[in-house]
């Protein structure tokens, strides 16, 4: 079932948030401490957030936990958001995009990589490729035609090594012929097809994309 607790950050007046019960009390007030923590350290990192140690390590082992899924965590949110656009009227805005988070690691493996860069040439002239590690976000916003934001629709979070190949089975075939599902694109379809169910009514919306949602 679903929750609605108030909190009183240091920064901002009381906010609602919106809780996912995941089934065992100790992930559940795992989980309320973490939503409040982070509300209240908005934009910071999870150490600063937390403030010691010992809170920092029980938040990376609810996020290491098998149990924890995290689109049991956005589920609470995405459903508040369903509320807000219930409670207003006229069109709303569907903003598409996608945020690259990038992290330094020795090995890619590790979190997965998001592009390949050139850092020059080496000194006999060969391109020295640095691997970018890090995951990719592909959000759906709810505005109002007024800015005001509603909350998100749909996230979705992959990295390159999902569709890796892909590119270069492009040049051996025609790119119309390589499944849209095997695709990255494909992460814009399934955003508008997920975010127009969940809020119900089709007619209300607008999706707005960058280019690469000409597909």
């Amino acid at each position: 079932m679903w929750r609605a607790g108030t909190v009183s950050p240091r920064s901002r007046s009381s906010t609602t948030i919106w809780v996912y019960r995941l089934g065992d009390g100790r992930l559940d007030r795992r989980l309320r401490q973490l939503v409040r923590q982070m509300d209240a350290g908005f934009w910071e990192s999870i150490p600063l957030a937390c403030q010691d140690w010992a809170s920092t390590k029980a938040v990376y082992r609810f996020f290491s936990n098998e149990r924890v899924d995290k689109e049991e965590i956005l589920r609470g949110h995405f459903d508040a958001t369903r509320h807000r656009f219930a409670a207003s009227d006229g069109p709303i805005l569907m903003l598409h995009d996608t945020t690259e988070f990038s992290w330094q690691r020795r090995r890619a493996e590790a979190v997965g990589f998001t592009t390949k860069v050139s850092r020059g040439k080496d000194k006999f002239s060969r391109d020295r490729i640095y691997t970018v590690c890090g995951l990719m976000m592909h959000s759906s916003l709810v505005v109002t035609t007024d800015g005001l934001p509603l909350g998100m629709a749909v996230v979705k979070f992959w990295n390159r090594m999902k569709f890796k190949g892909t590119a270069a089975l492009k040049r051996k075939v025609n790119p119309t012929r390589v499944p849209i599902e095997g695709k990255e694109s494909m992460r814009r379809l399934a955003n508008l097809r997920q975010s127009t169910e969940l809020l119900g009514e089709a007619a209300r919306c607008v999706h707005i994309c960058d280019r690469e949602g000409d597909i």
